[in-house]
C-alpha cells in the first residue's frame, strides 16, 4: 500500500514559537491494546494517526488481561494477525484452558471448567476464531508490530501529552518526548481528532472535566508476579490457565503466566499489614519446599464506573475509549476486549468521516451504541466479583472424613452454579447488539434480558452478523466474515433470482451515487437465508447488521443512513422481521 504525500504518518507543517508542529488525522493518547487497535483500524483505512504513550512499552510488567476473547480474535482475523497472536502464545494455543477450583494447589480438587472462554482451537459454527489465553503484554507486542507496519501510523513511545488547544477545525496538542536525544523534547501535534485511550487515570478525561458515574471502590486487590521453577510439575491438578484456591486461611487465585516459570497470584490477605507475600503464597499453594521468588507487586481497585459522556470539545473532536470511559472488575476477562471493541467501532467511523463518505451522525452513534454495551458488561463483571475465592469457602472444606467430603461437595455445587457465567460467557461476548441508533434501521431494539452463557445468533439490525463457514478448515477465506468488506459496507444476498439481482444492482447504484463504498456479496445458500431471515442484509465494516429485508427502496435509503448522512429526523421503514 503506497500512501500519497498527504497521507504520510506525520508531516512537519510549521513551527510555533520554536516548537515543531506535525500534522495528522487522529492523535491517539495511550499505546495499550485499545490505542494500538484504533491505530490499526485507521491505518488499514489509509488514514494517518499518531499514538503517544508515556511509557516505553516493551512487554513484561504485571498484566491483568490474559484472555483475548473470540470477538477480539475475530477483529484480529479481520486485520490479518490472528495467526500471529496464536504463534505468540507462551504455552501454545493447544494448552488446555481449564479453570480448576481446589482447596490448595497441593490440595483437593473441588470443581473445574473445561475450555473456559472457548480457547480450544477448532471449528465452531458460531464464531470465526477461538479465544486465547495469553498475557496482555504479548497481545500488545503483536498489535504494536502490526500498527508499526502501516505507512500512515506513527508510534511515539516515552511521549506524554501535556495539554491541547481545541479549535473549531483541529486540535493542537503539546507533547513531550522524555526519551529524546539530548533530553526531553517538546513538539506540537495538530490533528483533526483526539482520542483518549489512556486508561483508568485518563488525562484526557480529566482535562475535559468528564466525571465517572457509579460505585467506587467496590474492593481493593493485590497482584503479585512470582517465579517458582518446576511448580507446574509439583501438583496433581493438571494443566490449567487458572487455579482458584478455596480455603479459609489464604483463599487465592494463582495462574501460570509465561514459560520462564512466572506465575500470577492474588489474595485478599495480601492487603493485611505486615503480610509476607512469599509466606502467603507458599501457604496457599500447600506444597512443601516450593521456591517463591517475588518479581513484582501492585495494587488495584475494583470499580463500577462509566463516564458521563464519551465525546467533548469545541466541535466534538475529542473522544474517550477503553478504560478511560468504563471501569469494572476484571472477573470474566471483559476489560481489554471491550476496549478493543470500542476501538473498532470508533475507528471505522472516524475513518469513514475522514475519507469523506461518513456523515456527522456516524460519530454521534459511537456513544449511543457503545454505552448500553458497557453498562451490561460492567454489571456482569460486578456479579462475577461477588463470587471471589474467599466467598466460596465453606466451614470444614479442608477437613478429613465425611464432614469434609460433604463441605467439599457443597462447595463444588456452589462453584458450578455461580461461576459458569464467568467462564462460559458467549452470550456476553457475541451477544452484543446495538439498540436504537441514528445509523441503524428501525428494527434495532433496546437489548432485553439475556443469558450470559447462551448465545443465539441473530441478524436483527444492530446485532453482530451471524457467522457461517464457507469452506473447509478455519484458515483465511473459509469464514463468511472473510468475505465482508473491511472499509465499507457489504450487501449480502442470501437468495438468488431476477428480483434479488435487480435489487442488488439498484442498491449498488445508490451507494455509488452517494459515494459510499459498498460491495455486493451474493451467496445464495439455504443456511444463510435461514440465519439472516431475509434475502438481503447490509453489513457494516465492524460486522454488525445495519439493515435486512427485501425492499430495495428501504435499502437505498439505508445506505445513506448507515453512513451517517440521512437528513435530520429522517425515518426509514421496513417490513417487520422477527
Amino acid at each position: 500500500m503506497i500512501f500519497p504525500e498527504a497521507l504520510q504518518p506525520s508531516i512537519l507543517v510549521s513551527t510555533l514559537l520554536g516548537t515543531p508542529v506535525v500534522d495528522t488525522d487522529v492523535l491517539i493518547v495511550g499505546g495499550g491494546p485499545v490505542g494500538l487497535s484504533l491505530a490499526i483500524e485507521l491505518g488499514l483505512q489509509q488514514r494517518r494517526a499518531i499514538v503517544v504513550e508515556r511509557r516505553e512499552r516493551v512487554g513484561g510488567g504485571a498484566p491483568r488481561a490474559k484472555t483475548t476473547n473470540v470477538r477480539s480474535r475475530e477483529f484480529l482475523r479481520r486485520w490479518g494477525i490472528a495467526d500471529r497472536l496464536a504463534a505468540a502464545s507462551p504455552f501454545g494455543v493447544d494448552y488446555p484452558s481449564n479453570i480448576v477450583f481446589a482447596t490448595r494447589l497441593g490440595g483437593r480438587e473441588l470443581a473445574r471448567f473445561a475450555n473456559a472462554f472457548y480457547c480450544a482451537p477448532g471449528r465452531d459454527d458460531r464464531f470465526a476464531e477461538h479465544a486465547q489465553w495469553i498475557p496482555q503484554y504479548k497481545v500488545e507486542e503483536v498489535l504494536r508490530a502490526k500498527a508499526a507496519s502501516l505507512p500512515g501510523i506513527e508510534l511515539q513511545f516515552s511521549t506524554e501529552l501535556v495539554d491541547w488547544t481545541d479549535r473549531e477545525d483541529a486540535i493542537a496538542a503539546r507533547v513531550v518526548n522524555s526519551g529524546a536525544e539530548g533530553g526531553a523534547a517538546t513538539h506540537t501535534i495538530r490533528a483533526r481528532y483526539l482520542v483518549g485511550a489512556d486508561g483508568a487515570r485518563s488525562l484526557v478525561r480529566e482535562r475535559l472535566g468528564i466525571r465517572m458515574q457509579g460505585r467506587s471502590p467496590l474492593s481493593h486487590h493485590h497482584n503479585i508476579i512470582f517465579r517458582s521453577p518446576g511448580l507446574s510439575a509439583r501438583h496433581a491438578l493438571g494443566p490449567a490457565v487458572m487455579y482458584w484456591l478455596v480455603n479459609a486461611e489464604v483463599p487465592a487465585v494463582v495462574a501460570p503466566l509465561d514459560v520462564d516459570d512466572r506465575w500470577t497470584f492474588g489474595a485478599p490477605k495480601l492487603g493485611e499489614r505486615d503480610a509476607d507475600p512469599a509466606g502467603l503464597i507458599r501457604s496457599a499453594l500447600g506444597i512443601d519446599g516450593v521456591a517463591v521468588d517475588i518479581q513484582s507487586r501492585d495494587e488495584w481497585t475494583a470499580h463500577q464506573l462509566i463516564a458521563d459522556r464519551y465525546r467533548d470539545g469545541v466541535a466534538g473532536r475529542v473522544f474517550l475509549a477503553g478504560d478511560a470511559c468504563h471501569l469494572h472488575p476484571p472477573f470474566g476477562g471483559h476489560g481489554m476486549n471491550m476496549g478493543i471493541g470500542d476501538a473498532v467501532d470508533l475507528g471505522w467511523k472516524l475513518g469513514a468521516v475522514l475519507n469523506g463518505w461518513g456523515g456527522p451522525a456516524l460519530l454521534d452513534s459511537y456513544e449511543i451504541e457503545r454505552r448500553p454495551v458497557h453498562r451490561r458488561v460492567v454489571d456482569e463483571a460486578v456479579v462475577n466479583l461477588r463470587y471471589s475465592s474467599h466467598q466460596l469457602v465453606l466451614d470444614g472444606i479442608e477437613d478429613a472424613g465425611r464432614a469434609g467430603d460433604a463441605a467439599r461437595d457443597a462447595a463444588a455445587a456452589q462453584i458450578l452454579a455461580t461461576k459458569k457465567r464467568e467462564f462460559d460467557s458467549l452470550g456476553v461476548v457475541l451477544g452484543t447488539a446495538y439498540g436504537p441508533s441514528p445509523v441503524l434501521s428501525d428494527e434495532a431494539r433496546p437489548p432485553g434480558d439475556y443469558d450470559s452463557s447462551a448465545f443465539v445468533p441473530s441478524a436483527r439490525a444492530g446485532s453482530r452478523a451471524p457467522h457461517a463457514w464457507l469452506g473447509e478448515g478455519t484458515a483465511a477465506g473459509a469464514s463468511l466474515f472473510d468475505r465482508f468488506a473491511r472499509n465499507g459496507f457489504t450487501l449480502l444476498a442470501t437468495t438468488r433470482g431476477d428480483a434479488v439481482d435487480a435489487h442488488c444492482a439498484r442498491i449498488r447504484a445508490a451507494a455509488a451515487e452517494a459515494d459510499v463504498p459498498l460491495e455486493v456479496l451474493s451467496l445464495p445458500r439455504a443456511d444463510l437465508a435461514a440465519l439472516y431471515g431475509a434475502p438481503l442484509a447490509l453489513i457494516r465494516p465492524d460486522q454488525h447488521v445495519a439493515w435486512r429485508g427485501e425492499d430495495a427502496d428501504a435499502a437505498c435509503a439505508m445506505v445513506r443512513k448507515a453512513a451517517g448522512r440521512a437528513p435530520a429526523g429522517a425515518a426509514h421503514t421496513q417490513e417487520a422481521l422477527s
